[in-house]
């Protein structure tokens, strides 16, 4: 039998994402969210959920666009930082030594020491109560070469990427198996 943890926002592993926008004079902006996940394929739309008294709800409302940096372990210092500081007090690409790129493609910085970006438009605002999602149409991804595996694809363990579990970050740990294969045994098992 379980135990009843009562209505809590659990969920296992959360991101941690690093939110790129600038603010009304054009200041690029970092902020740490762990709420948000891809929404769609088609259109590709990735999602944030943030608190409307947060400075980058109004960059990202008044641009009309953000950017998602995933960190990888090594940053997990610089990440931890934006999520415990306000842009409205501090400069926090100047403070953690974190480098901001303005997005050729939407009107939002990204960190350049971030292994993978992605560059998002807002495409739908959706107010939660506590939170808005802003939902982005991903524009592009950008991955440094070095996390790139012999295909082109994106190799996890060179992106090392940072991960939270609502009180700690992690990173991602052993192989499991191949998705949409291990899977098959099951199936196979019904047909026979």
């Amino acid at each position: 039998m379980k135990t009843s943890l009562g209505p809590k926002t659990i969920a296992f592993p959360l991101p941690a994402y690093l939110v790129g926008s600038y603010d009304a004079n054009l200041n690029p902006n970092i902020m740490t969210a762990a709420w948000g996940g891809i929404l769609c394929s088609d259109p590709p739309l990735l999602g944030v959920s943030v608190r409307p008294t947060r400075m980058s709800h109004d960059g990202i409302l008044n641009h009309r666009a953000f950017t998602v940096s995933f960190p990888s372990v090594q940053l997990a210092l610089q990440t931890d930082f934006a999520g415990l500081t306000s842009g409205r007090q501090v400069n926090k690409f100047a403070r953690s030594g974190l480098t901001p790129v303005k997005s050729p493609l939407v009107d939002a910085p990204y960190v350049e020491q971030a292994p993978v970006i992605a560059e998002l438009r807002l495409f739908k605002t959706v107010e939660l109560g506590t939170h808005t999602l802003f939902v982005g149409q991903i524009m592009d991804v950008k991955a440094d070469p070095e996390v790139l595996a012999e295909d082109g694809s994106l190799d996890i363990h060179k992106v090392n990427p940072l991960v939270y579990d609502g009180a700690g970050y992690y990173k991602v740990g052993d192989f499991v198996g191949q998705a949409f294969s291990i899977g098959k045994a099951l199936i196979r098992a019904v047909a026979e």
